[in-house]
C-alpha cells in the first residue's frame, strides 16, 4: 500500500481569490455570462476550464471545494452535494435502473437503510442486505443483475471495519462498482487505495466539523463525476442537490484543520475506550487492541490520524442508556444529539434514533443492542475530566 498523507495533499492545493485573496472569492451568482454564444453552446455539451454556465452545473467555489476533496481521497475528481443523502441517492440512481440489484452491508446508517429498503423498490431496484464481515455472503448475493456493492468503511453504529480489498476483489470479478461511505473515517482510511470505485461523505460530520450545515460529496474517477454532471443524463445535474456557495466556502476553510481535529478526536476516543474497557464495560472501538477489527484497521489506515473519534458502549438496557445520556448532558460531558464530528462530544442511542429506521428484529440480528450508546468524542483539552464525569454517572445509575 502506498504511503499517503491527505493533509499534505490538501495543504499543497493553493487557491487564490480574484484579487489575490488567501481565501477564494465566493461567487454569489446563479448564472454566468459569456462573451460568445458559441462558448455558451459548447458549455452545454461538456465542461470548459474556467467557464461556468449555471450554478446547478458548477460554480467556482464548489469547484474549488470539489478539487480539495478529490485530494483528500486521492481521487481524480469529486463533486459536492447539498447533503450526504443527496450524494448517496445521486450515485445509486446514476448507476442503477429498474431491474438492477444492490448488495449492501446490513449495518449501515439508518437513512441509507430506509432509502435502500423502502424507496428504491418503488423504482424497481432491489437491495440485498448481507453481513459484510463475511465476504462469502457478498459473493453468494451477487447475481447478473447486481450493479453495485455498498459498504461503510467504519459502520454506523457498531464500528465494524469493512475488508475493502476483499470486497473490491469480488466487485472487480463481477465488473460491478464498489461504493464506500467514508463519513466516519476521513483521512484515517482512503478507500480508493484499497479498491473502492466511489467514495461518499456526509460532510455535515467530520469534514465540516462545526455542526452548522448539511452537505455531502462524491469522490471518484473523472469519468464517473463527468457522468453525474452530464446535462442530459447526470443524476446530480438533473436531481439538483446543489450545495450553497457560502456553505462551500465555509467547508473549504474547515477542511484545512481536519487533520488536527481527526488526530485529537482519535486521541480522546482512545483514552476513553481504554478507560471504559478497564472498568469492564463492553466497548465498541476498533482502536483497541482487543477489538476483532483492530488488525484490519491497522492494515487500511493512514498513519498519523488515529482510529477516528467514534465509539460505543453497551449499557444493557435502554432505560439505563437513557438515564446515562441525560445525566451526562447535565454533567456537561456533551450534548444528547444525533450526528457526529462536532467539537463537543455528542451521544445518542442508535436503536431509538439514527438506526430507528431498521426494524427491531434486524437490529437484534446485526447485534445492535437497545442499550447501545454511540459517542462522537469531542476535542476536549482535558479528556480526563470527561472520563471522571462519565464514570460518576455510570456509578450513580448502577452501570458500574
Amino acid at each position: 500500500m502506498k504511503k499517503f498523507d491527505p493533509s499534505t495533499s490538501i495543504h499543497d492545493y493553493l487557491v487564490f481569490g480574484e484579487f489575490g485573496d488567501v481565501n477564494p472569492s465566493i461567487t454569489d451568482s446563479s448564472t454566468f455570462t459569456f462573451l460568445s454564444p458559441t462558448t455558451m453552446a459548447e458549455s452545454f455539451q461538456h465542461e470548459i476550464e474556467g467557464c461556468f454556465l449555471y450554478s446547478r452545473h458548477w460554480n467556482p467555489i464548489n469547484k474549488f471545494l470539489s478539487n480539495a476533496l478529490a485530494r483528500l481521497e486521492d481521487a481524480e475528481a469529486a463533486q459536492v452535494t447539498s447533503s450526504g443523502m443527496g450524494a448517496i441517492s445521486s450515485v445509486v440512481l446514476q448507476i442503477c435502473s429498474a431491474g438492477d440489484e444492490i448488495v449492501s452491508e446490513r449495518t449501515i446508517y439508518g437513512g441509507t437503510y430506509a432509502f435502500f429498503k423502502n424507496f428504491l423498490p418503488k423504482l424497481g431496484i432491489t437491495v440485498k442486505f448481507v453481513d459484510m464481515q463475511k465476504p462469502e455472503m457478498v459473493e453468494l448475493a451477487v447475481t447478473e443483475k447486481t450493479k453495485m456493492i455498498y459498504a461503510e468503511s467504519v459502520s454506523n453504529p457498531l464500528l465494524e471495519i469493512t475488508d475493502i480489498p476483499q470486497i473490491s476483489k469480488i466487485a472487480k470479478e463481477h465488473n460491478i462498482k464498489l461504493v464506500v461511505d467514508n463519513t466516519f473515517s476521513p483521512m484515517v482510511i482512503t478507500p480508493l487505495h484499497h479498491g473502492a470505485d466511489i467514495v461518499i461523505h456526509s460532510m455535515t460530520k467530520y469534514i465540516n466539523g462545526s455542526s452548522d450545515c448539511v452537505a455531502g460529496c462524491i469522490c471518484s474517477s473523472k469519468e464517473f463525476i463527468d457522468s453525474l454532471t452530464d446535462v442530459n443524463s447526470g443524476a446530480t445535474m438533473l436531481l439538483g442537490p446543489v450545495l450553497d456557495s457560502l456553505r462551500a466556502a465555509s467547508i473549504l476553510k474547515n477542511l484545512h484543520t481536519l487533520h488536527i481535529r481527526m488526530k485529537k478526536h482519535g486521541e480522546n476516543a482512545m483514552f476513553l475506550a481504554e478507560g471504559f474497557e478497564k472498568l469492564g464495560i463492553r466497548v465498541f472501538y476498533p482502536g483497541l487492541k482487543s477489538s476483532r477489527h483492530h488488525a484490519l484497521l491497522n492494515l487500511l489506515r493512514n498513519e498519523g490520524f488515529g482510529y477516528s473519534g467514534m465509539l460505543a458502549i453497551d449499557c444493557g438496557t435502554y432505560e439505563k442508556a437513557a438515564m446515562l445520556m441525560e445525566m451526562m448532558q447535565k454533567e456537561s460531558v456533551g450534548y444528547l444529539a444525533v450526528s457526529l464530528g462536532y467539537f463537543k462530544t455528542l451521544f445518542s442511542c442508535p436503536g431509538h434514533s439514527t438506526s430507528s429506521e431498521i426494524p427491531e428484529e434486524e437490529q437484534k440480528a446485526m447485534g445492535l443492542s437497545e442499550g447501545l450508546v454511540r459517542f462522537s468524542i469531542g476535542l476536549d483539552g482535558d479528556i480526563t475530566l470527561a472520563y471522571e464525569r462519565i464514570t460518576k454517572c455510570m456509578k450513580e445509575i448502577g452501570i458500574l
